[in-house]
């Protein structure tokens, strides 16, 4: 045999499984590049013995099952190194399907395949109603309006009945609009922009409610006597869940319904219930309702503790107590208590007749899984184009110092993120609807969708507000952000307050259920079932040597190893997020064998694991839209500040995880050299402040960019309407900003005399520089923006009753020709 120095044998046996490692070998072709090595070396026969020893019982499933996998799985039961899962977590993490969440969690993402899911468009039937009964309902009233009524005026409730608003998601056989999820997405939008009251209560009528539960649970019989009534308005629903000791933690509901059997033979419920926060509660004709079902006398067959049973109940019968509201935040839409004292129905009212007994905890996690990735990113997005609109109008119309106030960098700040985030929130809202389209029930894209997208709104807003400043707070008619402002906690809030949604349900549900093996061996474990255990346990083990190698190869790279499904400028971002999953999976490994079941407990870790499986997602639907759309360059810049912005959160999470990653050994490692090294070599920074000043452009530039990311909004055009007196102020503020930079241009060519150009307008017009029809321009523009820059002002009287503000007569002084510019 040739003899091989040992210096070029060691190091080609460390390539050679460095490879292996990175392509993720399997365990035979590990133990035959070991034997290749060993005889590189010439070795004892005693060493080929062990080698062969060891090699057989990994190689063969028998042996390393019983020799191995059996003990382990005793070992794992004995330390808690996996967690044990509930009955209720049970179901809310089989609750829907995997998506492309599993990709990230498998540590190297397959984005020819996320570049093929549907990225749907609207259909011209869908655009004939938004620009028919949804432009018109918008226009019938002002959110001021409805706040001042403290409700929808009554013509508008009979519109939405009239023109099947309220069921949008029942299909036509039923009497519906038979909408997908991206037309009601997009209804939403353009309603949330224009009050919140009306996406609160067309909301709850399409997604969590009875509709939604009948379709996919209901008797047939169910279905034909309800959904029609619901699709006409007849029936006004409402879902009752929360209570006083059961918010987030749904599963803890003390409502209680009893099985009897009446005088006629037939078998009865009778429930006592108290619910709060209910939306539509107040004025609802038919509850669906979640409660507890106990069967004392095992009347339905399913032994006494029957468990948590969805049920239709009438609003008139006996002993339902309804006709209280809630005030939340001043935001007049209904949302009540609710309650029952010794309610009696037919068990033919449970969703899904008797059979569905006990099966509600699971109807409601498989609805919220759908319903949590639709509703909340439609209202938040149509918050972010309206915030968009506005701020970029205003900046060009407000000026300070004789300035734009948008010509500051100060306000190219915020004008940055409010732009670069509408991007990334209408990609993602609109991926999300073609997953769901699909046929797809994302539970954990779903919280990552209510999470982000309501928090995401919550930091715009407030960047609004900032923007316009004393406009922002001086509540009326002309106000377009302060009721949103209000507002905005609520979404925030229900259906699982956000500070759980990040630190339990999205990595705490995510890592088990989207975990490659890890649910597979925590069944196994529950199963005692070693075959299983034994398949999943190693593949997980070699998956992941592969993630930590390729880890730490796509760092030293900076993400160049990775591939890229495209070139031009957007590869780098697939190589980073490809970089970014290999580490995520990785660190996700080492939480899940080192805090074993404790790590649920560990929030503040699941939640910063959380928020890197969030912004993963958030990216890559940035790029998914970037794609589907046609590589537009005009929106470049929103691309690679979204990117940028989406990689330095990922980067913050991924430091705060080293930094509190407390094991012993791994933990000194990860909070030594390795965030040493990632501070060093950072996935991502912010973006620089060139780019976001061209953001900021975009959205003080009349044209294609900025209407395409503000598109699908309510914008009105007549100057009566606070919106629309804006946007014709904006247009002709930037009419006349053109002519003042042509006056400032023949001013520094010696034409005119130096000075400012709002005083040198005469001389312009002598001159020949500028035409009369300029100076009447002009005129109009400095009108159109004393106009849009007022205020609201009651009398003391108008402020008591809440009536209208008195018009301020005057306040759109004509400006002289010495004096166009008004601060």
């Amino acid at each position: 045999m040739v003899y091989i120095p040992w210096t070029i044998a060691i190091p080609s046996s460390i390539l050679c499984w460095l490879l292996l490692g990175y392509l993720g070998a399997p365990l035979w072709l590990w133990s035959l590049s070991v034997a290749v090595s060993l005889g590189l070396f010439q070795p004892p026969i005693w060493v080929w013995v062990i080698f062969g020893f060891i090699a057989a019982i990994l190689n063969l499933p028998m042996l390393r099952q019983r020799m191995i996998t059996a003990p382990l799985m005793q070992g794992i039961r004995a330390l808690n190194l996996l967690p044990t899962i509930s009955d209720t977590e049970k179901a809310a993490i089989e609750a829907g399907t995997v998506w492309i969440d599993g990709e990230f969690f498998s540590g190297s993402p397959n984005f020819q395949r996320i570049n093929q899911e549907p990225y749907p468009a609207i259909a011209p039937e869908i655009q004939a109603f938004l620009d028919g009964p949804v432009e018109q309902v918008c226009r019938m009233a002002t959110d001021w309006e409805i706040h001042r009524r403290k409700d929808l005026p009554p013509e508008v409730w009979d519109y939405l009945k009239q023109e099947g608003f309220f069921g949008m998601m029942i299909p036509k056989e039923y009497g519906g609009l038979g909408f997908s999820n991206l037309a009601y997405s997009s209804v939403m939008v353009k309603l949330a922009s224009r009050s919140f009251t009306h996406t609160a209560t067309v909301g709850v009528t399409n997604s969590l409610g009875p509709a939604k539960l009948l379709l996919n649970y209901g008797t047939q019989a169910q279905k034909d006597y309800y959904l029609p009534r619901l699709a006409r308005g007849e029936e006004i629903p409402c879902f009752a869940l929360t209570e006083p000791h059961a918010g987030s933690d749904a599963a803890s509901i003390t409502s209680e319904g009893v099985v009897f059997k009446g005088e006629d033979d037939r078998l009865y419920l009778r429930l006592n219930f108290r619910k709060r926060y209910i939306t539509l509660g107040a004025i609802a004709t038919l509850i669906g309702l979640a409660f507890k079902l106990r069967d004392p006398e095992n009347l339905l067959g399913h032994g006494e503790t029957v468990g948590i049973t969805c049920a239709l109940v009438p609003a008139d019968t006996p002993g339902v107590i309804l006709g209280k509201r809630h005030d939340p935040m001043g935001v007049p839409f209904y949302n009540s208590p609710i309650e029952g004292r010794d309610v009696v129905i037919s068990v033919d009212q449970i969703i899904g007749g008797a059979e569905q007994a006990g099966n509600g905890w699971k109807m409601l996690m498989q609805t919220l899984a759908a319903g949590r990735g639709i509703s909340f990113p439609a209202t938040c997005t149509g918050v972010a184009k309206l915030v968009a609109r506005v701020t970029g109008a205003h900046a060009v119309v407000r000026r300070q110092f004789g300035l734009s106030i948008g010509r500051f960098e100060g306000i190219e700040e915020p004008l940055a993120r409010i732009g670069g985030l509408t991007y990334l929130l209408d990609a993602a809202r609109i991926y999300t609807c073609g997953a769901v389209d699909h046929g797809e029930k994302p539970s954990v894209i779903s919280a990552i969708a209510k999470y982000e997208f309501t928090e995401l709104a919550r930091q715009m807003i407030n960047d609004g507000m900032d923007i316009v400043g004393g406009a922002g707070i001086c509540r009326g008619p002309r106000n377009l952000l302060a009721n949103i402002y209000t507002a905005i906690p609520i979404p925030v809030t229900v259906e699982g307050a956000n500070i759980l949604t990040r630190t339990m349900m999205i990595f705490g549900q995510g890592a088990i259920r989207c975990h490659p093996y890890v649910y597979l061996e925590v069944e196994a474990l529950r199963q005692s079932n070693v075959s299983a255990f034994d398949h999943a346990f190693w593949h997980h083990l070699g998956l992941t040597v592969r993630n930590s190698l390729r880890s730490a190869l796509f760092s030293l790279s900076r993400g160049y190893l990775a591939q890229s499904p495209v070139a031009g400028p957007t590869a780098p971002y697939y190589r980073k997020l490809t970089w970014a999953s290999a580490t995520f999976a990785t660190l996700t490994d080492l939480a899940l064998i080192g805090f074993g079941g404790s790590l649920k407990r560990r929030e503040k870790l699941t939640g910063r694991f959380a928020d890197v499986l969030s912004w993963m997602y958030l990216a890559t639907a940035t790029l998914r839209r970037f794609e589907a759309e046609g590589r537009k360059p005009d929106d470049l810049p929103l691309v690679d500040w979204a990117m940028q912005y989406a990689l330095a959160q990922i980067q913050q999470a991924f430091e705060g995880i080293f930094s509190n990653f407390t094991l012993p050994v791994v933990g000194a490692i990860l909070r030594g050299p390795v965030l040493a090294w990632w501070r060093l070599n950072p996935i991502g920074v912010m973006p620089d402040d060139e780019l976001g000043s061209q953001v900021a452009q975009q959205l003080q530039t009349v044209g294609e960019g900025r209407d395409r990311l503000t598109t699908g909004i309510y914008i009105p055009s007549h100057p009566d309407e606070a919106l629309g007196r804006l946007e014709q102020a904006f247009q002709r503020s930037l009419q006349a900003e053109a002519i003042f930079k042509t006056i400032k241009a023949a001013s520094r060519a010696g034409t005119l005399p130096q000075g400012k150009p709002e005083n040198l307008v005469d001389a312009a017009v002598a001159a020949g520089v500028i035409t009369q029809e300029s100076v009447d321009l002009l005129r109009e523009a400095e009108i159109a923006r004393n106009e849009a820059i007022q205020v609201d002002a009651f009398t003391l009287e108008e402020y008591q009753q809440g009536s209208q503000p008195t018009p301020h007569p005057g306040e759109a002084l004509k400006p002289s020709r010495k004096s166009l510019s008004v601060s």
